[in-house]
């Protein structure tokens, strides 16, 4: 505790803290209080840390919706919980990180989701062609306290430490003015969690290991590659059994199978039957379905505000999805976001589409055949006159990204 207490620990927690950003808890402190509350409170929170004493608030329940249907559950601490869980991660993260296997890889320093695929990658061109594409069922809700403090106590001997860990854990929830105690569960969206969960499936990993398995593990998604459908068979029945015998937790059977690199997707990505790096189907579609919302005809702000709000989306995605090895996809993308772009402006300018048309130089019978057309605005967007007066210098004098880059 000493430790996580230390100056210097404390400053790099308050800049991740800031840097992270987040809303607030149950007690509605923002990040931004948070440095002038530390300044008149911190001689306490210290002393209650040292003492053993820090009782931390119950976190605010946030339900957002999953990409592929259904919610998340999020908790979110308060401001100043976050601070302490995150001094107290850095210094058990330096303790532990070592230790863990080196097939994972979520929610560690200096690895990637990146790593992770590429490492797949390389184990199916090994020979290993057959996937155990295994998804735990709601991991976060269902991590066993017992279970999960019992790797802890078998790494850390401070028994202020262990009391704090186990206090998150059980800190409860607050959501429609209730408070609910969590029997199990870590809650996520504290920066504790993601360790004490690379911790708690350490115990996974060991067992492939043992077994002699290749996998790859990013947090709670895990694919192990085996050389037949038969084996990945076999597998995936007998480590369904080891995490309910030994961690108490259960696989997804309707996420879960035995099948073909290419028949599944693993963050975000697929690999084709020549096994090159794709963005999954799943991952174009939320794509498009993001920029269909940014792109909503209704919404009636600026062409030049649109293309901001879509560079900040697809810098962000180009920068996730730009490894993958399939890249006519992304001229595909590239090509329907303007699309996109040419239908909402048309959309726009309604009645004086013809006069628009002709200040961006298109002749005078090709903007009134436009103007004048029966067809709808998405039907017009890949018509002659529009692809003529918007076209790819334009959106890029607005400044929108390319996902495509022609090689040199």
């Amino acid at each position: 505790m000493e430790e996580v207490v230390d100056r210097d620990n404390l400053l790099t927690a308050l800049r991740n803290v800031k840097r992270n950003g987040g809303a607030p808890g149950v007690d509605g402190m923002t990040v931004k209080e948070l440095p002038e509350y530390l300044k008149r409170q911190w001689p306490k929170i210290r002393r209650q840390l040292i003492s053993g004493t820090y009782v931390p608030l119950p976190v605010r329940r946030v339900e957002i919706p999953k990409p592929g249907g259904g919610i998340r559950q999020l908790g979110i601490p308060s401001v100043l919980d976050r601070f302490v869980q995150q001094a107290l991660m850095q210094v058990l993260q330096r303790e532990w990180d070592a230790t863990f296997s080196e097939s994972s890889y979520g929610f560690r320093p200096k690895r990637s989701a990146h790593q992770a695929i590429k490492q797949s990658q390389k184990y199916l061109k090994e020979g290993y062609r057959w996937v155990v594409d295994m998804d735990l069922e709601k991991f976060f809700d269902r991590v066993n306290h017992d279970k999960l403090m019992s790797e802890v106590r078998k790494r850390v001997s401070d028994r202020r430490v262990n009391t704090l860990i186990l206090r998150f854990l059980r800190s409860g929830v607050e959501h429609e003015g209730e408070l609910l105690i969590m029997e199990m569960g870590t809650p996520q969206g504290g920066p504790l969690s993601p360790l004490l969960a690379n911790l708690l499936l350490d115990t996974l990993d060991r067992e492939l290991e043992r077994r002699g398995h290749r996998f790859v593990r990013y947090a709670d998604d895990c694919n192990i590659y085996v050389k037949s459908r038969r084996a990945g068979s076999r597998v995936l029945k007998s480590i369904s059994q080891f995490l309910d015998r030994h961690l108490k937790l259960s696989v997804n059977e309707a996420k879960s199978a035995v099948g073909r690199p290419w028949e599944r997707q693993f963050l975000g990505f697929t690999l084709s039957s020549r096994l090159n790096r794709r963005i999954s189907s799943k991952s174009i579609k939320r794509f498009k379905n993001r920029i269909r919302e940014i792109t909503c005809r209704v919404r009636g702000r600026r062409i030049e505000v649109i293309v901001k709000e879509l560079r900040r989306f697809i810098i962000g995605w180009q920068a996730y999805f730009d490894i993958t090895e399939v890249r006519y996809v992304l001229k595909e993308l590239d090509s329907w976001v303007r699309r996109r772009l040419r239908c909402y402006l048309w959309k726009q300018w309604g009645r004086r589409g013809y006069r628009e048309l002709r200040k961006l130089g298109v002749s005078r019978d090709l903007a009134w055949n436009t103007a004048k057309s029966a067809h709808g605005p998405w039907r017009l967007s890949r018509s002659p006159g529009l692809a003529f007066a918007l076209t790819t210098k334009y959106f890029a004098s607005l400044g929108l990204p390319r996902l495509f880059i022609k090689p040199t």
